[in-house]
């Protein structure tokens, strides 16, 4: 399996052989029925394509074993503008950036942020290296959370990716500084799983809900690190999400009476740290194309580890 051109090569293995096309893209990589449509009748680098041995196929059209088939993404461009905003990359190729970003910004224009964005920087970087691709975020983290940030560059590489965090085999850690004694509520480790969600929907506040009353099924596993020194008691945790819930790791905390640290929203403003102690410290999934098994870290910035020591 290759890439080539923004798009992907597949080999017909010898037991695909008389599957059609499509059956064999689904299998091998798992190209999902939505990008098949766009480029259905696609034939160009514009539209996208579908190559069956160096000639112009249809999805429907039976492959033999050692057939060659290539899948060419559609072109695609952003009507975001991009702005000289520093972005700090952990891992780039054809198909995914993974940055670690910086507190205090916002991840997409919104009414209130329609420029100073991660969106607006990645349009930037992009430019920077001669791309032109829609970014598209796996996942958001909240303006005053940093940390790991996953941007799929196709169509495809969204798909796959969001699959693996729908489905929980894209694994993600944070690291988070809590107010009180986490010990004096909650057992070290375990497993918080309680449902989320809006009792106001014209606020963006979450809260810990039934299912019955509009809560989500949300899951957080947790570990206590270490308590910090100090006269203020203070809970270093590494938690990972299960479920991905808006605030989910803010929500669950702040229920049991511990709030992260500076968490304006759901606890108290700290003189310690101007926004909320927490960070999107490792995310391991699969790559979307190569299969390859990554693990990608983001160090701890220095106003949480500065709490920390």
């Amino acid at each position: 399996m290759m890439k080539k051109n923004n798009g992907l090569i597949v080999i017909a293995a010898p037991d695909e052989d008389g599957m059609t096309v499509r059956g064999v893209l689904r299998q091998k990589q798992d190209v999902s029925q939505r990008l098949i449509k766009k480029i259905i009748h696609g034939d160009s680098e514009t539209t996208g394509a579908l190559y069956l041995n160096g000639k112009t196929a249809r999805f429907n059209e039976r492959v033999k074993a050692g057939d060659e088939i290539h899948l060419v993404f559609p072109a695609e461009r952003s009507w975001i503008q991009p702005e000289d905003i520093p972005v700090s990359v952990i891992y780039e190729d054809e198909d995914i950036l993974v940055i670690d970003k910086q507190p205090g910004i916002i991840v997409h224009p919104t009414k209130g942020y329609k420029c100073g964005t991660i969106a607006n920087a990645v349009i930037f970087h992009m430019t920077q290296r001669g791309e032109d691709y829609k970014p598209r975020f796996i996942s958001r983290l909240d303006m005053g959370t940093s940390g790991i940030l996953i941007v799929g560059k196709n169509s495809h590489a969204q798909d796959n990716l969001a699959k693996q965090s729908a489905s929980g085999s894209m694994e993600k850690f944070y690291i988070a500084v809590l107010e009180g004694r986490l010990e004096d509520d909650l057992p070290p480790s375990g497993i918080i799983d309680l449902p989320i969600g809006r009792p106001n929907l014209d606020e963006p506040k979450r809260a810990v809900l039934p299912e019955d009353q509009g809560g989500s099924k949300s899951q957080t596993a947790y570990e206590a690190l270490k308590m910090v020194p100090g006269g203020k008691a203070l809970t270093v945790v590494r938690a990972r999400l299960i479920t991905g819930r808006t605030h989910q790791i803010r929500v669950h905390f702040s229920h049991f009476g511990h709030p992260v640290l500076g968490d304006h929203l759901y606890g108290n403003p700290s003189e310690l740290i101007p926004r909320q102690a927490l960070h999107a410290e490792e995310a391991c999934f699969t790559h979307p194309v190569t299969g390859e098994k990554l693990t990608l870290r983001a160090p701890i910035p220095e106003d949480i580890g500065h709490i920390t020591g």
